[in-house]
């Protein structure tokens, strides 16, 4: 897991959503093979860094990006059905957005950076270069959490791969 306990400001920025009774639930949440709340961590964390590189409102991206999927579907990905998939993952940002507000004072940039998200998914598209960072880093992060959950089926099926063609070039 990212070491984000060390940047004493990404703590300050942070800690009122970490400590949230409600936002702590997503602890128990399995998402791409890890917690939500690791994932969010994740992309909050490298879109704080990357947009403090680039002299961006790091801040907003800090707490938006954690709060980037604040819900509390615990459905699991097999237990999901086709029309369910698209519904959630097109939906969530929404929800997300809508149970921040429930818990936290946003600004519009926030908002914006919750609810485009998934973009290009879904239809909404990114206002502020804060919400295109959550964006990238969010399919980044989500790209390396389900390789990572698949990792061995990825290491068979490419040790077989080269198998088949040692053989073939023999």
């Amino acid at each position: 897991m990212v070491n984000y306990h060390r940047d004493n400001h990404y703590m300050r920025l942070v800690s009122p959503i970490l400590e949230n009774k409600e936002f702590s639930q997503l602890e128990t949440v399995i998402h791409h093979g890890t917690t939500r709340m690791n994932h969010s961590i994740r992309v909050s964390y490298y879109s704080y860094k990357l947009a403090k590189a680039l002299r961006l409102d790091y801040d907003q991206v800090a707490r938006a990006g954690l709060l980037h999927d604040f819900f509390l579907d615990r459905t699991t990905d097999y237990e999901k059905t086709k029309d369910k998939v698209v519904l959630f993952t097109t939906g969530h940002p929404k929800v997300a957005a809508e149970n921040a507000k429930k818990y936290f004072q946003l600004t519009e940039k926030e908002e914006d950076i919750i609810k485009t998200h998934m973009f290009p998914v879904d239809y909404r598209i990114p206002k502020y270069a804060e919400s295109w960072i959550v964006c990238a880093v969010d399919k980044l992060v989500g790209t390396y959490e389900f390789c990572r959950k698949f990792k061995y089926q990825f290491t068979y099926g490419l040790n077989f791969s080269l198998l088949l063609m040692l053989n073939i070039l023999k």
